[in-house]
């Protein structure tokens, strides 16, 4: 084989829907460029894990893969799970030369598929001036990717609504329905909640929970697999087989 293997990684969940909006992923991935040879693992609860698939590649005879996380801020799976998951592979297959791309976000290209799924649920351009946007993430410790939500919450606030707070749904505060409810206490006449998640699973329903509980006015779907989405894991594959200090264009 002398074409590099993407690999997706993927956190994993119990709920069948998350394995399942990842697979559709990968297979629009696939659409998008025919000849690339896409793969999906699982650090936890879904099959196949990260060294089984890894394994079979080397066994099978490729000789590059580029590992991408299926994740949309570097926090601990980034930093931390996902290196030491490679590094182990590495030193067991060490004619497999492999990458690790980086995270998704944050892009420009991940604001638009929020902005395609708030348009599914309803929302019109003329709504903006008079709609709160909740930008509601899964949540983190690291500050890093905390920064990362509300650099993104300040953009989308320049795109035309008339307020945007970011919610979490773990790990801190505030929760969805605390950030609906402080908007509609300020006047806010609409407000919209839009999952900042790339899959079904508890914490997204902790969002649609929260919105519901609230009274939001329109909750927007997971990002899924959107074409938006499928050519930013383009995108972040074709940056990690780019040589340091090279341009894509060389």
């Amino acid at each position: 084989m002398t074409h590099p293997t993407l690999l997706v990684i993927a956190h994993g969940s119990r709920d069948p829907r998350h394995a399942a909006t990842v697979h559709a992923l990968t297979e629009r991935v696939r659409a998008e460029r025919p000849g690339l040879r896409v793969e999906t693992a699982f650090l936890e609860f879904n099959a196949p894990s990260v060294p089984r698939v890894l394994e079979r590649l080397a066994a099978q005879g490729a000789d590059e893969v580029v590992a991408l996380p299926l994740l949309l801020t570097r926090a601990f799976h980034a930093k931390t799970d996902i290196p030491s998951v490679l590094r182990e592979a590495r030193a067991r297959l060490p004619r497999l030369h492999i990458r690790q791309a980086d995270v998704l976000g944050p892009s420009p290209l991940l604001n638009a598929t929020l902005g395609r799924r708030l348009r599914e649920a309803g929302v019109r351009p003329g709504d903006l001036p008079r709609t709160g946007l909740v930008l509601a993430s899964a949540g983190s410790t690291d500050p890093e990717a905390i920064a990362v939500i509300a650099e993104i919450a300040r953009e989308l606030r320049h795109t035309g609504w008339c307020a945007v707070r970011p919610a979490f749904a773990s790990a801190l505060l505030p929760r969805t329905e605390d950030v609906v409810r402080e908007l509609r206490a300020e006047g806010v006449e609409r407000v919209a909640v839009a999952p900042y998640v790339i899959a079904p699973g508890r914490l997204p329903d902790r969002i649609a929970a929260g919105a519901e509980a609230a009274g939001a006015d329109v909750l927007a779907d997971v990002l899924g697999p959107a074409p938006e989405l499928a050519r930013l894991l383009l995108n972040r594959f074709d940056e990690a087989r780019v040589p340091v200090g090279a341009s894509l264009s060389a």
